[in-house]
């Protein structure tokens, strides 16, 4: 798992790769769980994620429930059809807002 950051503005950007599951979620959870401060913008790319376990999933949720606490703007970009399927028939979906590109992210955060 390789996890690198930029900044755009006032966003982070986290792009993510390598597969997510029960090795590497800990550490992408420490990581994300960290930039996602009061007021931030968060845009996580998971184009080259091919593949994500339960383990990743919850840490996305735990993402979710501190973005959600701390008032943080988070976006998906990039989900593989496989995971965005599992994502939707865990229900896990329906907490995040996705977009196909980096630049529509983007402008989904700017709103």
């Amino acid at each position: 798992m390789e996890i690198a950051t930029k900044t755009v503005g006032e966003i982070t950007i986290v792009e993510l790769s390598g597969d997510i599951d029960a090795n590497t979620a800990p550490k992408v959870q420490e990581l994300v769980l960290s930039l996602a401060q009061s007021g931030s913008k968060l845009l996580l790319n998971m184009t080259e994620v091919p593949y994500m376990s339960s383990a990743g999933l919850r840490s996305l949720l735990a993402l979710y429930r501190q973005a959600t606490i701390k008032q943080c703007k988070l976006v998906l970009i990039g989900l593989s059809p496989e995971i965005q399927d599992t994502m939707s028939v865990t229900g896990f979906l329906q907490f995040f807002t996705v977009m196909d590109s980096e630049d529509q992210g983007i402008a989904a955060l700017n709103n």
